[in-house]
């Protein structure tokens, strides 16, 4: 490759996260686990809170993710509390949707049945029971995947092997230069100069860092906690003072507290040196299960101790003492907390009697904002899904606590989440809700239109129908017309689903007749989109053409991506029943986007499959098959069965391109295309091509000026700190750099920045970087 050509970052399979920080020894551990891996597919580390088991499965994955064409995959079950979400969460991380299928997990043994590949299941100690279940129906069904699982105690799976994954080795008394090389030690001299920027390992200060090791256990944990405070203190004050409060706990015994009591102590020291506010902030956070915005923080946190005009500067000082972990979800700040930091904050939350308060404050919240946005959500879908897919453990939490009748309507206000993203969750929701036994008409309308709303979406009018027709009684009694007129046009869909024909008449025209009365656009769009459906299953193109026109006008002008998408997708297809190919394109391509953009996956394999059939009417027989193919595999993964309407067009293209090419060449163009990404996919179908390899000066690219010097030492072999000394800045300042690289790169490992760099040929000629691995200094504590 010339160096005038910028070599595109390497692509990973899988989801991996980049390591934002240097990964610490843990050399017999990594063997272990690799040996393992060789003779079983069913490998938990196990070990305590604190200790480490995350990192080193991220990190054993990464180095054996390129074994596994099916790449390497981390499922968090760390926000997970209900068991029959843990399947839901594998589904998930795997990019299948639970959208259309009524049994979602039936899929996932189907799905990885000719797979190849390598799940991480991280903190399962909550859910043991279902995560052995889940993990011994892959293993029965998926001879090539294999499990990496971290926990506190073994899964008892069977097959399982364990790993036991220990503290960090502890130093013993030395030389300098051999203290210098211990793990427990490199981790904190690492992470106190990443804290503070300055600080070094010497002579003097040798003795104190090593003790500190040892009062805390080899804990990687406690080691950062304390590490982070060398900005205010020295080691030896550090010292000191861990070891007064090990002392009150002990008697002054050495090793007389077990592991979990001495991480206990050391984030109890670090508790102790916070200021109130502080305090206050930090055990208020754990009412959040998942990720929560500074907005989350302000409204649920902000009273007393913690004013709203102060929670930014408290929630930046937890940041920065590594007591709140940030992490962005595209342009916007967001932060956690570690799963031992949310029980330790748990735990002073109760001790304070601030949980009810907090539980309440933060229930009121969610919910209060799921009743604005609802409002909002048909028109500014994209947006909304994005609030939806940062904030959904934290409001699954409050579902957990709501009484039923708050709890059905908070899954109403979630509707849009349930069609697009979720949907068997939004079922499981609605049945246990609703089995209670609301009294309250509106209640009950609402709950019954959104189930037997997923129900038609599940294809399952058997469901659909029952809960439609409650729907409707209690919109009468309510005296709700919109949702009158609602739920009567689904359950139209929902009979001819049945083939019921007589009821979908009825049902159709008194939904129509209540919309006409009405002044309202959803019911207009309803009663519209079932006249479409049920056109198009009947074969009156007429009709579908009449409501969809309305429909498409309706939904542009007020800006309803759904329903846009939706009116589209049946205008064009109308359109291509009647062989009309002019006019059906332009509306199948601008509804594709629309689906892409909201992630509905549904949407999108009846389109590609309508596009499929498209070019096969049109002579385009290659681009016919590939399409086809694609479409399979997108409406596999998003559990749905092929539309009735869609059986007809889809076979006679299939025989089209199949004459065209042969049986032989027909299968292999399909294969093909059920091969590609849903973006390569949808390229194919607009016609567009596939992005090239951009081009660009060998300075340039996706590293600014600096960065790429700091990138060419890495590739150069050089450790942070001889790089800070060549380059005359602080080991912090390099350390952030090399966070930046590699989250850039999109790679995970330094030897992956030198491989980048010689790839992109600005690798400097110095460079051991033949095969694609960088020579690193001898005793370097970068062990990547």
């Amino acid at each position: 490759m010339s160096r005038s050509t910028m070599a595109r970052p390497p692509r990973r399979s899988g989801n991996l996260p980049a390591e934002a920080t240097s990964f610490i020894g843990r050399r017999h551990e990594l063997a272990e686990v690799r040996k393992k891996l060789t003779e079983a597919r069913l490998v938990s580390l196990v070990g305590p809170g604190g200790v480490g088991k995350t990192r080193l499965a991220v990190r054993m994955a990464s180095d054996l993710g390129r074994g596994f064409p099916g790449g390497a995959w981390l499922v968090e079950l760390a926000e997970v509390r209900d068991p029959a979400r843990v399947g839901d969460t594998v589904l998930a991380t795997l990019d299948l949707r639970d959208q259309a299928a009524a049994d979602p997990l039936a899929r996932l043994p189907a799905h990885l049945r000719d797979k190849r590949l390598l799940i991480v299941l991280d903190n399962c100690e909550h859910l043991l029971e279902a995560a052995s279940r889940l993990v011994t129906e892959i293993m029965k069904a998926a001879p090539g995947v294999s499990v990496l699982a971290t926990s506190r105690e073994p899964l008892s799976a069977p097959g399982e092997h364990v790993v036991p994954v220990p503290p960090l080795q502890l130093p013993v008394a030395g030389p300098l230069a051999r203290v210098r090389q211990n793990e427990a030690v490199t981790l904190f001299v690492e992470r106190a100069a990443a804290g503070s920027g300055v600080f070094e390992l010497t002579a003097a200060n040798q003795a104190a860092v090593a003790e500190l090791c040892h009062r805390l256990d080899g804990l990687p944990l406690a080691i950062e906690l304390a590490a982070v405070r060398t900005r205010v203190l020295t080691a030896e004050q550090i010292l000191d003072r861990l070891s007064d409060r090990f002392g009150l706990l002990t008697g002054g015994v050495r090793a007389a507290l077990p592991r979990h009591q001495t991480l206990r102590t050391a984030i109890d020291w670090s508790h102790d040196l916070l200021a109130a506010g502080e305090q206050a902030l930090l055990r208020r956070l754990s009412v959040f299960s998942g990720r929560f915005t500074l907005e989350d923080v302000e409204s649920v946190c902000a009273w007393d101790d913690v004013p709203v005009e102060r929670a930014l500067d408290l929630l930046s000082s937890l940041v920065d003492k590594s007591l709140v972990m940030k992490e962005d979800a595209g342009s916007l700040a967001c932060y956690r907390l570690h799963e031992t930091m949310r029980e330790y904050a748990g735990l002073k939350l109760r001790a304070a009697g601030e949980e009810e308060a907090v539980e309440r404050r933060c229930s009121g919240y969610y919910r209060s904002r799921c009743r604005r946005s609802a409002a909002e959500a048909r028109v500014r879908l994209v947006e909304w899904l994005a609030w939806m897919d940062l904030e959904i453990d934290n409001i699954r939490s409050v579902l957990r606590r709501c009484p039923a009748q708050e709890g059905v309507a908070l899954v109403y206000f979630l509707g849009w989440y349930w069609m697009t993203r979720a949907t068997s969750e939004g079922v499981r929701w609605l049945d246990e809700l609703l089995a209670s036994g609301l009294g309250d008409p509106p209640t009950r309308a609402h709950g019954y239109f959104m189930r037997g709303f997923l129900a038609v979406l599940q294809s399952d009018p058997a469901a659909a129908r029952p809960a439609l027709e409650r729907a409707v009684a209690a919109a009468r009694e309510a005296d709700l017309r919109s949702l009158l007129s609602q739920s009567l046009s689904l359950a139209a869909i929902a009979a001819n689903m049945a083939g019921d024909r007589l009821s979908t008449r009825r049902l159709s025209e008194e939904a129509h007749s209540v919309a006409a009365a009405l002044d309202d656009l959803p019911a207009t769009l309803m009663a519209l989109q079932s006249r479409a459906l049920n056109g198009l299953a009947d074969g009156d193109l007429d009709d579908v053409r009449a409501a969809a026109s309305q429909g498409v006008r309706i939904s542009r002008e007020i800006g309803d991506l759904y329903s846009l998408g939706m009116m589209l997708l049946n205008l064009g297809s109308a359109m291509l029943m009647a062989g009309a190919l002019d006019e059906s394109k332009p509306l199948l391509a601008e509804a594709l986007p629309i689906a892409h953009r909201i992630d509905d996956r549904v949407a999108q394999y009846c389109l590609l499959d309508a596009l499929g059939c498209h070019a096969a009417a049109s002579g385009q027989a290659q681009v016919a098959a590939r399409l086809l193919g694609a479409a399979q595999t997108v409406r596999t993964g998003a559990g749905a069965s092929l539309q009735p309407y869609l059986t007809r067009l889809v076979a006679r293209a299939e025989e089209s391109a199949t004459a065209a090419l042969g049986e032989p060449g027909f299968r292999a163009e399909y294969e093909a295309g059920a091969r590609l990404s849903r973006d390569a996919a949808i390229r194919l179908a607009l016609g567009e091509p596939a992005p090239a390899a951009r081009t660009a000066p060998a300075d340039a690219g996706p590293l600014g000026k600096r960065e790429a010097e700091v990138a060419r030492l890495v590739a150069d072999g050089l450790s942070n700190k001889r790089i800070a000394a060549r380059l005359f800045i602080s080991e912090h300042t390099v350390d952030s750099h090399v966070r930046n690289i590699l989250n850039k790169l999109g790679v995970n490992s330094r030897a992956q920045i030198a491989a980048w760099m010689a790839a992109s040929g600005q690798a400097d000629g110095r460079s051991s970087t033949a095969s694609g691995s960088a020579t690193f200094d001898e005793g370097s504590s970068e062990t990547v």
